[in-house]
This record gives C-alpha cells, sequence and structure tokens, in this order.
C-alpha cells in the first residue's frame, strides 16, 4: 500500500524504498512524495523539514534552526550542517545583553533564522531537485490551512521560487537565488530581508539585514566515538550532542546486558553517566569556532578511564561534577558542587540510493506575537536564550556566535554502513532519550516498532540549557531527579530510591522520539515514531 496519502500515515513502517519517520503527518507525507517522485534522502529531508514547519508549527518554524546529520553515499562521508542562527553581529547588541540578560518572550531571544538556508544547502550540496519541487507540499498545506500567518509565509515561500525561476544558470545556482531573495544576498532583491527587519525594529529586537546577509550554513565533520562495534555520530559541541558520545564511553566499561533491560543495576548506571556526561557538556561546550573545546580530550581513553570510578552502583550522585580534561583529573576542583532542588520536533529519512538524514527541527515558537509571523508569516523563537551572560563562560553570548543548543539528531554506522538515524524532541531530554534507543538496539536487540514504545528514563540533574541567567548554578533544574515510566516494576523504582535517585514515575511518554533502522541483510528500512509523543512514520511501497 502506498503511503503518500496522509489519511494513511501510521507510526511505524517498513520498506525496501524509501521511508520517512517525523512529527506531524502532513510533513511525513511531504517526504514521502518527494520521494517517489525520485528525490533522494537530502531533497525529502528539506521538504520534510519545510512541511513540518507548518504542521507542527510552534515546536518549529520558518524562523528556527534545524541540525542536520548526513550520510552521503556517493562518497560513503557522514557531515553536519550547522541549520543555527547566531547572534546580532552588533557589539553594541551584545553590550545589552551582558547588562540587562537574554530576555524571554520578546523578539530580543530570536537568533537569524536558519531553516531556508539550511534546506537549500541540503539541495544543492546532496539533493537532486529544485527549490520548487521540495517546497512544493509546504505550501499546498498553507493554501489549505485556516491560520493567519498560513498566508504570508506561502507568499513568502513563492517569492523564493520566483527568485530560483527568473535564475540563470545550473539547478544549484538557481537554488542558491532562491536562499539569497530570503537573506538579500549578492544582489538579490530585498523585499523579504526587509519586510524581516521591519519586524526586528518595529518589535525592539536587534537582529538587521546585516545578520540575514552574514548567515551561511556551515558544512562540518561530526563528532564520533565506537560503541561496541557500532560507530555514533553527533553534531559538534555547538550542540549538546557529544555528551551522548561521553556516555557511551562512560558505559563501555559496564556489562550493560547482562544486569538487564530496565533492571535497577541498568538504569542507576546509564543515569550516573548521563549526570556526568552532561556536567561536562555545562562546563565545556560552545561554538568551536568562538572557544577551544577540549573534545579530544573529554573522548579520550584516558579521560574516560579517570572518570568511570566516580559511578557509585550503589549510591546516586547528588553533586554537579565535571572533570578537569585539560589536567585530565577526574574532577574540576572549582566545578563540583551540590545543587538546591529545583518544543522541537523531528525528522529521520532513508533512500533507495543508500543516503540518510536525521534533522531536528526547531523553534519553541513565541505565540505572543501579534500578528503571528510578522509581515512574512516567519515567526521567531527563543533559541539566544541557550546562550548566557557568564563572563568567561564558552557559551557567554558574543557577537555572530551561534548558542549551544540542545538539538541534537544522530546517526550510526556499523561496518562503514549506516544502521540508525534517530531524531528526538524534548530539550535537554534529548540526548537522555538517544541513549534509551540506543542501548535498546545495541545490548537488547530492539527494532525501532520496540524501542519507541518501550518505557524510558531521564534525569534533571543539570544545568537549564534555556536558562541564561549569568550564575550557571542558579539553572541546575533538579539534583538526583529520576524520571521513569510507570510501566517499570515497582520494585526497580523502590530499589533506584533507596539509592538515593529522587524518582519520579511517568505515566505519559518521556521526550519524543523517530527512529529509522537499515537492516544490512536485506537493506529494508523499518522507521518508527513512539506514537503515544503524535509521531509518524512512512515507507514507500516496491
Amino acid at each position: 500500500m502506498s503511503h503518500s496519502n496522509e489519511g494513511t500515515i501510521g507510526w511505524n513502517a517498513v520498506s525496501s524504498t524509501g521511508a520517512v519517520a517525523a512529527g506531524g503527518a502532513g510533513a511525513v507525507a511531504a517526504g514521502i512524495a518527494i520521494l517517489e517522485r525520485g528525490g533522494n534522502a537530502a531533497d525529502a529531508a528539506a521538504g520534510t523539514i519545510l512541511a513540518l514547519n507548518v504542521t507542527d508549527h510552534g515546536a518549529c518554524s520558518i524562523g528556527g534552526e534545524v541540525p542536520v546529520i548526513l550520510y552521503d553515499a556517493g562518497t560513503r562521508n557522514v557531515k553536519t550542517l550547522s541549520g543555527q542562527g547566531r547572534a546580532p553581529l552588533s557589539r553594541e547588541a551584545i553590550d545589552w545583553y551582558m547588562e540587562n540578560g537574554i530576555p524571554d518572550r520578546d523578539m530580543k531571544m530570536a537568533p537569524v533564522p536558519s531553516v531556508v538556508d539550511l534546506c537549500t544547502t541540503l539541495l544543492i550540496r546532496y539533493g537532486t531537485q529544485s527549490f520548487e519541487e521540495i517546497v512544493s507540499p509546504t505550501l499546498a498545506i498553507l493554501d489549505d490551512g485556516g491560520e493567519s500567518w498560513h498566508p504570508r509565509l506561502a507568499v513568502t515561500l513563492r517569492r523564493l521560487v520566483e527568485a530560483e525561476q527568473a535564475a540563470r544558470g545550473s539547478r544549484e545556482e538557481k537554488v542558491t537565488a532562491a536562499s539569497d531573495r530570503f537573506y538579500g544576498r549578492n544582489g538579490a532583491m530585498q523585499d523579504v530581508a526587509d519586510a524581516l527587519e521591519a519586524d526586528y525594529v518595529e518589535k525592539g529586537g536587534f537582529l538587521r539585514k546585516a545578520d540575514l546577509a552574514a548567515h551561511r550554513t556551515l558544512i562540518e565533520d561530526p563528532v564520533v566515538v565506537n560503541y561496541r562495534g557500532y560507530d555514533v555520530y553527533k553534531c559538534g559541541p555547538w550542540t549538546q550532542g557529544p555528551y551522548l558520545c561521553q556516555a557511551l564511553r562512560l558505559l563501555e566499561g559496564f556489562d550493560l546486558k547482562s544486569m538487564g533491560h530496565l533492571s535497577a543495576d541498568y538504569v542507576h548506571v546509564a543515569v550516573e553517566a548521563l549526570k556526568l556526561a552532561m556536567a561536562d557538556r555545562d562546563a565545556y561546550y560552545a561554538d568551536p569556532e568562538f572557544v577551544d573545546v577540549p573534545m579530544s580530550d573529554l573522548l579520550s581513553d584516558e579521560y574516560t578511564q579517570i572518570r568511570q570510578p566516580l559511578i557509585d552502583m550503589a549510591n546516586a550522585s547528588l553533586e554537579a561534577r565535571p572533570g578537569d580534561p585539560y589536567g585530565m583529573k577526574a574532577l574540576r576542583g572549582d566545578g563540583v558542587f551540590e545543587p538546591g532542588i529545583g518544543g522541537t520536533t523531528t525528522c529521520v529519512v532513508a533512500d533507495r540510493w543508500g543516503n540518510v538524514v536525521s534533522a531536528t527541527p526547531s523553534a519553541n515558537v513565541y505565540r505572543g506575537e501579534s500578528p503571528l509571523g510578522g509581515r512574512t508569516g516567519v515567526s521567531y523563537g527563543n533559541r539566544l536564550r541557550s546562550l548566557n551572560t557568564t563572563p568567561g563562560h564558552p557559551n557567554c553570548i558574543q557577537p555572530g556566535k551561534r548558542p549551544r543548543i540542545t538539538l541534537t539528531p544522530t546517526l550510526v554506522l556499523k561496518d562503514h554502513k549506516p544502521i540508525l538515524a534517530i531524531s528526538v524532541a524534548g530539550g535537554d531530554l534529548q540526548d537522555q532519550a538517544t541513549l534509551n534507543l540506543l542501548l535498546d538496539f545495541i545490548e537488547f536487540d530492539m527494532l525501532p516498532e520496540n524501542a519507541v514504545t518501550a518505557p524510558r528514563f531521564a534525569t534533571a540533574h543539570h544545568e537549564d540549557s534555556f536558562d541564561p541567567n549569568p550564575d550557571r548554578r542558579a539553572t541546575f533544574k533538579q539534583v538526583g531527579s529520576l524520571a521513569i515510566s510507570d510501566r517499570v516494576s515497582r520494585e526497580v523504582r523502590d530499589d533506584l530510591v533507596s539509592r538515593g535517585h529522587r524518582v519520579a514515575s511517568s505515566a505519559g511518554p518521556i521526550a519524543t522520539p523517530v527512529m529509522l533502522y537499515v537492516d544490512p541483510e536485506d537493506g529494508r528500512f523499518h522507521a518508527a515514531g513512539d506514537p503515544a509523543a503524535g509521531r509518524h512514520a512512512a515507507g514507500l511501497e516496491g
């Protein structure tokens, strides 16, 4: 049965020729339609991302961000695309933030919109189709929609199509023209950039046309570790992604399989590893264009081995415990403390040619804006609040700096071929849920349809990635906390309480995952999204 009709799309699918798992069913249908027309995974991912900004609006928007990690079958390489806007270039703006903080529910919290350039960069570097082709499903959704901002965003997107159609040259040059019109670059018409700037000025924001024109999507090398024969790839430390790699390195020293799935020992050691990895995230991660993040040291054998003994199997840690990768010490002397108690969506795509894409679109759209989406229909998010105003901190706001974001897609290769793609919504929960899914698969042989519905656990024992307070200790969320599905046995939960975990049972889903598996034996794709979290998946027939 073909799944291109939105009404037939469920939460899991198996296909030999292509699959999409994402948030809204309409966005999954958009991606499947592009695959059906002969588009590849990059084309379908770009089309799915654009559609998600309508179907999942609030969780993401054209004015938001979307980091991407991609396996290119042609080059057999994994690359990341930094679909993340930056802080304003104005020194005066940064001085204002340092004096006043990074406000909430205010245009000043918005970074440069990155989604359009991310999608066009995907098409130019890895895709085969035109911008017009991949945006057409989104325009159909907008034309059928009833939100007040839909017609305005449709006008904006059609202006980009017009620019592509009017441009001369190759497909790549024409796609570039579409992006240039949005950002007012390279002699393009300024109508969209003028309208965006007018909204920034009217609403008291600091972004200007110069910030738009300077925006580029960086294509970067990923961070990678090998865990039990699987190469796990993450975006760099401008995201929280590498802490998943740190947690996996710590867990390699424990026989998780013999502990048993969701046993008290298994949950305990995983959570304790997460706490250690997130303490380093909070202390060291930031835009590597601005600071020297000691990534190789944080992932080194020596550092892993000196940190592993900090995991006490009998007791839950109630401290924040960053290490010292510079001095190769298990704990950073000035960093250990005992703290007080205190919207994103998803997309994974694979095609018949072996390309695989994982993306995590977001924006945390502020719905108090009036009118929503301003003149262009491009609503804004809050991602500058993932920077801070702590002088000397690696993640302190600077002109043109990327915030250290929570968005963190995942690719996994086995024997140099893609085997898993994972995307999770849920802020600081994202890589915690990804760890659950990876271990479900690697240690306990679960396919996506079983892993995404299995009970999960997570902790809020970390700094809040959306609190820019210059006193970083004041942003610590819940010391010793452990949220765990109420489907895990009472005996296990009581055992975890006895070790000092502050356990809270959850009846609903913990985070919002989608997962795609490429079977190395028969090449079939298994795609699934947690139905309890409103995720959808579909596969091509034939």
